[in-house]
């Protein structure tokens, strides 16, 4: 008798027929999901009706990226502060650093037939460009991707539940190793991101430890997971669709267009979430005051209302008005970088490899809320 196939969960089978059945829906007393790309688009936008201050208030004391869960005037005032570090005009000063970087990592990846690409790539060029811009130097970088990895991939129970040991020292690691920078940077300036945030004054003073290293917190998580999830979603793009690799190696202009639908196609945050000020109406479902929301990023960007063969890759399509990045006050602060990051690494893919693959394709493993923590793929060396 024939084994039987495996099931394979598949997340957008479960999204598309979220928003052909129910757009605004959820489990028990859970957040409520919210599938279709208009209303999640909304909620994105609406920040006085769908808070960012999702912590409970008997868990203030939870320690977690301020920036990301506060509202107006508190998020204004701390997005301004670091927002000119993420100006298009200063992320294009760090062009080269990214492209040398990027060609080290790929040089070594092009001797392999087969490797993880998180630890070859994924990682360490991200973290590189956010460790110069926080002014780190040596050590070993990937320790900042773990506690990066572990803080975000966790960060529902950090907000909600109860993180682990391993979860809380990685906190207490990243917190003691920064709080001994910002002192070194108070007896000793330097020009870098953080040495100027060290020094800058603001209408209520120089900025504290606690929102000094709540800026540490924020780029290290939106400054690498953004970009590592770009990166892995692009060679899954070329695994499922390999025409899609030599069509870039043809055409390397189409590469901005390939990462904006790598973004749609396979947002690398799947969902984000926020909490209702007041009773509202939403897709006809009541929701009260207090109730979390959230809105299904990844379903949005494949709503067949808004993107004509939303469920298809389509390399050049135009227009592209993906959500990958959020909308609003809250959109991703990393945008910018992980655009730029995405297309030096496809570039040099593309350009310095015959091909690469996955070893394994676990939809599974590759669509959970961080994505692996490892990903073997198959080098193709052009020589």
């Amino acid at each position: 008798m024939p084994e039987q196939e495996a099931i394979v969960f598949d997340p957008y089978e479960v999204y598309f027929k979220m928003r052909q059945d129910q757009p605004v829906g959820r489990e028990g007393d859970g957040a409520w999901e919210v599938a279709r790309y208009d209303d999640v688009r909304d909620v994105l936008r609406d920040a006085e009706t769908y808070s960012s201050k999702v912590i409970d208030s008997s868990r203030e004391n939870t320690r977690a990226p301020s920036m990301l869960f506060s509202d107006a005037p508190v998020h204004n005032r701390l997005r301004k502060l670091v927002g000119r570090a993420f100006s298009p005009k200063k992320i294009s000063t760090q062009r080269n650093l990214i492209a040398e970087r990027c060609e080290e990592l790929m040089k070594e990846m092009a001797r392999e037939t087969r490797t993880d690409l998180i630890t070859s790539l994924a990682a360490p060029l991200p973290v590189t460009v956010i460790a110069h811009m926080l002014g780190v130097t040596g050590g070993d970088m990937l320790e900042f991707k773990r506690w990066s990895d572990l803080i975000f991939g966790n960060i529902a129970e950090i907000l909600f539940g109860e993180p682990s040991d391993e979860v809380m020292q990685a906190g207490v690691d990243m917190d003691a190793y920064f709080i001994g920078r910002i002192e070194e940077l108070r007896k000793q300036p330097e020009r870098n991101l953080l040495g100027d945030l060290v020094e800058e004054e603001t209408e209520d003073g120089k900025l504290t430890d606690e929102e000094l290293l709540s800026f540490c917190r924020l780029l290290l998580i939106a400054g690498n997971e953004t970009t590592t999830g770009l990166i892995l979603a692009s060679v899954r793009v070329f695994h499922e669709l390999p025409e899609t690799f030599q069509q870039l190696k043809g055409d390397p202009a189409l590469i901005p267009a390939f990462i904006e639908e790598t973004l749609r196609f396979y947002s690398p945050f799947s969902q984000t979430i926020r909490r209702a000020t007041r009773d509202v109406k939403l897709a006809g479902v009541e929701i009260s005051a207090g109730d979390l929301v959230s809105p299904l990023i990844a379903s949005a960007n494949r709503d067949e209302k808004v993107f004509d063969r939303g469920g298809e890759f389509i390399i050049d399509r135009k227009p592209n008005p993906h959500l990958a990045f959020g909308s609003g006050v809250h959109n991703c602060l990393g945008a910018t970088l992980a655009r730029l990051e995405g297309e030096i690494a496809v570039s040099a893919m593309t350009q310095q490899l015959a091909g690469i693959s996955l070893v394994e394709h676990d939809p599974v493993s590759l669509a959970q809320f961080g994505g692996p923590d490892k990903l073997m793929v198959n080098i193709q060396p052009l020589h």
